[in-house]
């Protein structure tokens, strides 16, 4: 009996060491702490009151800044998020065209709390236009064109499912003089931005089906037309349904009465080809057909 009691006592001292073994350890974070006073900022780069939506870069400087702020993750609402650490950064944003963003800021506190806030933007992206596009139409900084008026199909026309002027394909030197003598100069700045000015020396040539267009009216011939303003130029991928084998796929766009050389009355033109020396355009004139033009360096 005595022997039993001495195990027994000898073996609740070993337990309660156990069960003091398996205490659980606690441990402290610290106060949890929301951030608050959030601020954010989105300035887009190059905004004024000729680019009320930017300089076509697509920058913006994003600034955010709360109290108790250990990081800031970054929603840019264009499917693309960054963690940034000091809350300010400048973001590119990539898609041309005036586009809106909601930009969401996730600033994260202490203990893993999160606060939020939210700012809607407009940005302006300028289509990329391809450099060897820009490099054969400005020389780097700007380039004077006239009309290539010795080479056959200089000026033509074809029905709009075509990319060459299948009706009319005019031979050297058969159209009007006032066609023959315009200068089509085109400029680049610094963000690649294209303008372009046309000297037509007082009258271009239009098509009868687009005077009216222009303000006239009569049949085709020359007439009198201001075209000296300079015109920023937009471009973008060819909405036609010309292929790489036919064209270079890239097209502008002419604002105010979009003439080049020859009116049709139509305002946007597909590069066709172009080099450092010549240029093949078309456009869709009022009429609805397809017309055609060459140009060559002056």
């Amino acid at each position: 009996m005595f022997n039993k009691i001495k195990t027994i006592f000898t073996i609740l001292p070993l337990t309660a060491l156990l069960f003091l073994g398996c205490k659980k350890t606690e441990y402290t974070f610290g106060s949890i702490k929301a951030p608050s006073n959030l601020t954010l900022t989105a300035v887009v780069a190059g905004v004024d009151v000729a680019n009320p939506n930017g300089n076509g870069t697509g920058a913006v400087t994003i600034t955010a800044n709360a109290a108790n702020a250990l990081t800031y993750n970054i929603d840019f609402g264009d499917g693309k998020t960054q963690v940034v650490p000091s809350g300010t950064l400048t973001y590119k944003y990539a898609t041309p065209g005036i586009n809106e963003y909601t930009i969401t800021v996730n600033v994260v506190g202490t203990g893993g709390a999160i606060s939020t806030i939210s700012k809607n933007v407009k940005v302006y992206v300028a289509f990329e236009i391809p450099a060897d596009i820009v490099a054969a139409l400005t020389n780097g900084s700007s380039r004077t064109w006239v009309t290539d008026k010795d080479a056959p199909g200089h000026f033509g026309v074809g029905p709009a499912s075509d990319f060459a002027p299948n009706w009319y394909s005019a031979a050297p030197n058969s159209r009007d003089a006032c066609a023959y003598d315009d200068e089509i100069t085109f400029t680049k700045d610094a963000l690649n931005n294209i303008t372009m000015t046309v000297d037509n020396k007082g009258q271009s040539f239009l098509i009868e089906k687009s005077t009216s267009f222009y303000g006239l009216s009569g049949g085709d011939a020359c007439y009198n037309l201001v075209t000296t303003a300079p015109r920023k130029l937009s471009f973008m991928n060819a909405t036609s349904a010309s292929t790489s084998a036919n064209s270079t796929r890239i097209q502008f766009v002419v604002p105010g009465n979009g003439i080049i050389n020859f009116g049709t009355g139509g305002t946007e033109y597909e590069i066709l080809s172009i080099s450092a020396t010549n240029i093949h355009l078309r456009n869709i004139g009022a009429d609805g057909n397809s017309w055609y033009q060459k140009l060559k360096v002056k």
